[in-house]
């Protein structure tokens, strides 16, 4: 069952995290006012995505491309947090599910926003939300390899083209209260922007070590949430309990492969709503108050909800606090890395 799923990095250290907030704020309370028809027909309460979510407003992007220039500028800040120049940097991964075209990557327009050289190897990854926990896996393993010294993993979404092709699907005739909570998620989401610099441990005694952890895949799970610009479409009840499933497997097979996570600092988990954040807390036994989010007032921002979530905790924690990021993806698949404070 472990193989290359459950893994441990030798020298790896994070250096430095940064995020970029979207300008535009949209209260939850906006999707209602535009759903109002839609909902007094179907007969369903407003304030679903306050209540039931715990999503009260999110990030937009004054136009929505600027996903791509606002992941650069979370790597220019992340790079002046370590203290390392962009000429250092060997590679960068980015792990946005936003892009604009199929090709070329999103990120050569990073690459090229920030100023990297051309030593700097760079591509995408795309893993839905547990993109960028892949990233700094792979990142960490070239580290620990020899073949890099510095790597910058980045993220950017937009959501508001999913978001406004989400409120012209509502507001159809002929919609269903079916077809409405299926595609309800969707108003979730929030834009924003997180980097993270990682480097060799034993150049960084300031680091905060990486130590590693496990991944699970459970992907016969892949057609519970599928989603594009035009919308995205989820089994609510199947992704939870599918995906509750797949977490509390990995969480158990880690801790039968020696990780003891059942009193860390702090738990960061991928944003998405009340419901997974509270069913993970309860099944796991873990103190709620060491749970940090970031989801009311920013959404569920996809890969990059994670690292906007560490970043706003950087100024709590402490040298040698135990930190687990923890995220699951559509497909399913689900990861847990630990990072020494």
């Amino acid at each position: 069952m472990n193989g290359n799923s459950t893994f441990r990095h030798a020298d790896v250290a994070l250096l430095g995290i940064a995020e970029v907030t979207a300008p535009v704020e949209v209260p939850s309370g906006s999707f209602d006012e535009r759903l109002a028809e839609t909902l007094e027909n179907l007969r369903l309460p407003q304030g679903l995505l306050q209540r039931v979510a715990g999503v009260h407003s999110r990030r937009n992007w004054e136009d929505p491309s600027d996903f791509a220039p606002a992941a650069a500028e979370a790597g220019r800040r992340a790079l002046a947090a370590a203290g390392i120049e962009p000429d250092r940097v060997e590679l960068l991964i980015n792990t946005s599910v936003t892009r604009e075209n199929l090709e070329p990557s999103v990120a050569v327009a990073v690459h090229a926003g920030i100023g990297l050289g051309p030593q700097a190897m760079n591509f995408d990854i795309a893993n839905a939300c547990l993109g960028f926990v892949n990233g700094m896996t792979i990142a960490s393993t070239l580290i620990d390899s020899g073949q890099i010294e510095y790597a910058l993993v980045v993220a950017g979404e937009d959501a508001s083209r999913v978001q406004e092709a989400t409120i012209r699907n509502l507001s159809r005739a002929g919609i269903t209260k079916e077809d409405y909570l299926n595609e309800f998620a969707s108003l979730t989401l929030g834009s924003g922007a997180a980097a993270v610099v990682l480097g060799p441990a034993d150049r960084h005694p300031e680091g905060h070590r990486v130590l590693g952890g496990i991944t699970r895949g459970a992907t016969w799970n892949h057609q519970l949430c599928l989603g594009d610009h035009d919308g995205m479409f989820t089994d609510a009840r199947g992704l939870l309990r599918n995906g509750m499933e797949l977490v509390t497997q990995a969480w158990q097979d880690a801790h039968d492969d020696g990780w003891q996570w059942q009193d860390m600092d702090r738990y960061v988990m991928h944003q998405v709503s009340n419901v997974h954040t509270d069913a993970f807390t309860a099944a796991a036994g873990l103190d709620p108050a060491r749970i940090p989010k970031t989801y009311p007032e920013l959404g569920n921002v996809g890969p990059a909800s994670l690292p906007i979530t560490l970043a706003r905790e950087v100024d709590t924690l402490k040298s040698g606090d135990r930190v687990l990021c923890m995220g699951v993806g559509s497909g399913l698949n689900t990861a847990m890395t630990e990072i020494i404070w």
